[in-house]
């Protein structure tokens, strides 16, 4: 069997397709660690939504966004820390102001380097994507909710607590009824649980479905996820049913005094059967980990 080489995770600006006025995405061309990337204008300042991994990344959506902007002031945030949404901010230094949440800025400082050198393991094209990465200071942080004023449109920052990653953030842009969620969506796959344990058990499956369940009940317009197809609110609808499922038949099965390799191996195989067409299935078996882990904490001393 040919061994897999990860793709080049390149960011390509000129795929840039407008969502709204004043509005455009960078698509992730269903590219494996390309983000989808926002760049929202308003009358004095563009707000850029993720940098891509990497410094070469980060100059090509610079460069776009400096001329989007045409003499704009320039504003960056990413949705949370994991590389190939952030490791890039250090190429906007001095071009932009950079703002997050409090709690991503802990996990850019605290966990950007085991994730930095865990994804240069990835292989060849990562690693090289990676070379000249400079750790990124935030020039802003807030804590419960900033409102960007962009000039004739504000931007809503909000973290939602502990869910994907502790540092997780949500940007809407109210009059264009778009919503930018990074990882805490994917379109046509399951959703990705960074369960690395004992390095990393910051996700929480119980968790990230109650922030579903709320984004779900503001039914934007647009839904940009953190990869793959930009489409509609029935993108927060399917995260959320199938972060209920996930969790409703791993507990079933530990009630019952399964071990967790057999409790994934049925979850997985009924999952797959759900959603045969999404990729991404060895995420299942990390959602199974984490929520075990959680059934445990809800239900200690049970079977």
């Amino acid at each position: 069997m040919d061994e897999f080489v990860m793709p080049d995770p390149e960011v390509r600006v000129e795929g840039a397709r407008e969502l709204a006025r004043d509005l455009v995405v960078i698509p992730d061309r269903g590219v494996p660690l390309v983000p989808n990337i926002g760049v929202i204008g308003g009358t004095h300042s563009v707000l850029v939504v993720e940098t891509g991994i990497g410094p070469g990344n980060a100059g090509e959506v610079l460069a776009f966004a400096d001329e989007y902007a045409k003499g704009r002031r320039l504003y960056l945030t990413t949705t949370h820390f994991h590389p190939e949404h952030a490791f890039g901010a250090h190429v906007f230094a001095g071009r932009a102001t950079f703002l997050v949440n409090r709690a991503q800025a802990e996990d850019l400082r605290v966990k950007g380097p085991g994730y930095l050198e865990m994804f240069r393991g990835l292989g060849e094209t990562v690693a090289r994507r990676l070379a000249g990465f400079e750790p990124a200071v935030p020039d802003v942080v807030y804590d419960d909710a900033y409102d960007l004023d962009l000039g004739g449109r504000v931007v809503r920052l909000r973290p939602t607590g502990r869910a994907h990653s502790k540092g997780d953030q949500v940007i809407t842009v109210p009059d264009a009824g778009v919503m930018f969620t990074g990882d805490l969506v994917e379109a046509g796959q399951f959703a990705i649980f960074p369960w690395f344990p004992p390095h990393d058990t910051d996700v929480s499956g119980t968790r990230w479905i109650t922030v579903m369940e709320r984004l779900a009940a503001e039914r934007p317009r647009v839904v940009v996820p953190g990869h793959g197809e930009v489409g509609g609110p029935g993108l927060l609808a399917d995260v959320r049913d199938y972060l209920r499922l996930l969790r409703d038949e791993t507990w079933a099965r530990r009630d019952s005094a399964m071990s967790e390799e057999s409790v994934a191996a049925e979850v997985a195989a009924l999952m797959v059967e759900r959603h045969p067409e999404w990729s991404g299935q060895e995420w299942i078996e990390k959602g199974v980990g984490c929520l075990c882990a959680e059934h445990q904490a809800v239900r200690p001393g049970g079977r």
